[in-house]
């Protein structure tokens, strides 16, 4: 799939290995990498950028703003949005890059780029997207060309019928676990199997997001009915332009993954690929609980924790806090009743957006606690505390310990 795209993209045949300068169809970036990357514009001599309707920006990792550097951040993005006609720019409160990006711009067969490593989660929709620096995202606003390596492309083959509480989430911390974190560097992983081919763009935006979590450099499953109807439904369906890999294609590795027994997983501090099984847990309390990110801020996700925290209280002296992660989910989780369930249960219930994923603001962490995130990175001080503990699972263990106040398998909740 990869090396199809990349051939579109550069007009030129390609081979692994290969160097190839490529047309990208969008360009994104964040408040976390979008001033650098305006600052390298204008550094480079940058004067308009190549197609104002290519070029993304977000305000998303620190909103509302919390003191007057991170406002000063946001009115620089602002005003060179204003400056150059960008008219895709997201300012607070329209929610979590990546998924907006899902919902609204990206498609199947498209090349994008974006200053923020998880931009992989595109390849849900059989994209071929990935995280690029600052000064690469100021080369792709000015030429709307990057170049790019052929990666190797690798197979994982996701069978079986797992439980119903064992979400996508924990298929992807089962596979980090198995890869190590370093285990796909430069890969094209292709995610394919019986399971894939079952579940949601939403579940599938899960695996993508968390390829980047073993090295890779794009993560991508095989457009099919699923996507198409997906794409319909967010007035996109004219743009696609499936692409597949050839029956005979040639791959670095296959692995198999059988899902049928899978347990719950959970990434232990403080590395993503330190993984076990829930069963192989004690009693692990938790001060705070989060729910959302651009893993798992999805309806779809919502939904699930609904359903096991429902006419219950979460644990008395936990914060849980949940975050949608765009506003198009906002509201139709409140269209659904969910966000006052959530508050009715003792949850908080903040704006779209990234909120504690990065440790910046919202729901930093003190010396000694322990948070249960459903976020995608664990490593020490990412909820902006070095000496806390973070702990990464789905939203329905992430609910079902909510309730109890300790990690806590979902399967057995009611």
């Amino acid at each position: 799939m990869s090396e199809k795209i990349l051939e579109r993209a550069s007009g030129q045949n390609v081979s692994v290995g290969d160097v190839v300068v490529a047309n990208i169809d969008y360009i994104m970036a964040n408040d976390g990498t979008a001033p650098l990357a305006i600052k390298f514009f204008q550094e480079m001599g940058g004067r308009k950028v190549w197609n104002p309707e290519k070029v993304v920006l977000f305000i998303d990792h620190a909103t509302p703003s919390y003191n007057e550097e991170i406002s000063a951040t946001h009115n620089l993005i602002r005003k060179f949005a204003a400056e150059q006609n960008i008219t895709n720019f997201y300012d607070v409160g329209s929610g979590i890059c990546h998924r907006v990006m899902l919902e609204r711009h990206a498609s199947s067969g498209m090349l994008i780029v974006g200053a923020d490593s998880h931009t992989t989660t595109y390849g849900a929709l059989g994209a071929f997207s990935t995280g690029i620096g600052s000064t690469e995202a100021a080369a792709a606003m000015i030429s709307g060309k990057l170049w790019f390596r052929v990666p190797e492309s690798v197979k994982f083959n996701l069978t079986g019928s797992p439980h119903k509480m064992v979400l996508p989430k924990d298929i992807i911390l089962h596979i980090a676990g198995k890869i190590g974190a370093d285990g796909a560097t430069y890969q094209a992983i292709e995610f394919t199997g019986n399971y894939v081919s079952t579940i949601s763009v939403d579940g599938r935006a899960t695996l993508c997001n968390m390829a980047v979590e073993m090295g890779a450099k794009t993560g991508l499953v095989a457009p099919d009915k699923i996507t198409l109807s997906y794409l319909k439904n967010h007035l996109r369906g004219d743009d696609a332009e499936p692409v597949t890999s050839d029956r005979d294609a040639e791959y670095r590795d296959v692995k198999e993954f059988e899902l049928a027994k899978l347990e719950p997983q959970i990434s232990c501090p403080h590395s993503v690929d330190n993984v076990k099984p829930i069963s192989e847990f004690g009693d692990v309390e938790i001060d705070q609980v989060f729910l959302g990110s651009c893993t798992n801020g999805s309806i779809e996700d919502l939904e699930v924790a609904a359903k096991i925290i429902r006419g219950k209280k979460v644990k008395k002296g936990v914060r849980v806090l949940v975050i949608p992660a765009t506003s198009e989910i906002y509201l139709q989780a409140a269209e659904r009743g969910l966000l006052g369930l959530f508050v009715e249960a003792g949850c908080t219930v903040c704006n779209p957006g990234c909120g504690p994923c990065i440790g910046g603001h919202m729901g930093v962490l003190a010396p000694g606690e322990v948070c249960l995130s459903t976020s995608n990175r664990n490593f020490k001080g990412r909820m902006g505390c070095a000496d806390a503990s973070i702990y990464l699972c789905s939203p329905a263990t992430a609910a079902a310990s909510a309730l109890t106040g300790k990690i806590t398998d979902p399967r057995g909740m009611k």
